[in-house]
């Protein structure tokens, strides 16, 4: 079992940005459509917003503005999926027998977000790359957790997915529309995660991120998220 504090949070989806979104989403039945609406990264210059994929704005829409003014903030970035999108361009050039962009592959790999926070932000803190299967959400919890551990005052953690080309849709099935949620964690014990074996696999029907959020926001103080391996419990103090 692990003990933390969550001092702030931000999530971004297409339509949904303010705390009183989320909650009106939180609340309701419908799923929600996906639509080309992009994350707000105004703040950071043209010319380095020219180099971030719609999966890197997403992060750096939901996780700068939690790391204004905290320097060297270990940073976790959980992704399941990465780059689908430009990793899937890459692969339909090489099908084509067209020359690749040096560019985009190296954008293309997994750890690229966290390069670009690093340059941006002229960052030398740790920071670190999961992916995670469909409890990737509690895993990067538990590395900030580990960083809290060894004396870190606040880690930044970001979870982030990018619905996928329609032709791997048929595979990846647990991201049911673009979504970003950042989490400050910071030492204290109003939260406890404590993980369980699992041998019957009852998978939630929406991320654990998202599951996680609207358990917040309709005030569960306990709730369990179970994959096929392990069952995740949380509880926080009311």
């Amino acid at each position: 079992m692990i003990t933390f504090d969550i001092s702030q949070w931000r999530a971004w989806a297409p339509g949904l940005q303010t705390t009183a979104d989320w909650q009106h989403w939180s609340q309701a039945s419908q799923p929600l459509a996906p639509t080309d609406q992009a994350p707000d990264v105004s703040f950071l210059p043209a010319m380095q917003r020219r180099r971030l994929s719609r999966l890197a704005r997403m992060a750096f829409a939901v996780g700068w503005p939690l790391a204004e003014g905290l320097e060297d903030l270990p940073l976790v970035f959980v992704c399941r999926h990465g780059e689908t999108p430009r990793t899937f361009a890459l692969l339909s050039d090489l099908a084509r027998e067209q020359p690749l962009s040096p560019t985009q592959f190296s954008l293309s790999v997994h750890n690229a977000v966290i390069g670009l926070w690093s340059i941006m932000r002229d960052s030398s803190a740790e920071m670190t790359a999961l992916a995670g299967a469909g409890d990737g959400f509690e895993q990067g919890v538990l590395e900030a957790a580990g960083l809290l551990h060894d004396g870190a005052p606040a880690v930044l953690l970001i979870v982030v997915e990018e619905l996928p080309p329609q032709a791997y849709r048929d595979w990846v099935d647990d991201v049911p529309f673009d979504y970003a949620l950042a989490l400050l964690l910071t030492p204290g014990d109003t939260w406890t995660l404590a993980q369980q074996s699992s041998t019957t696999s009852h998978p939630d029907n929406e991320p654990h991120a998202l599951c996680w959020l609207r358990n917040l926001l309709t005030g569960q103080v306990t709730f369990t998220h179970t994959g096929k391996r392990r069952s995740w419990t949380w509880r926080r103090k009311p």
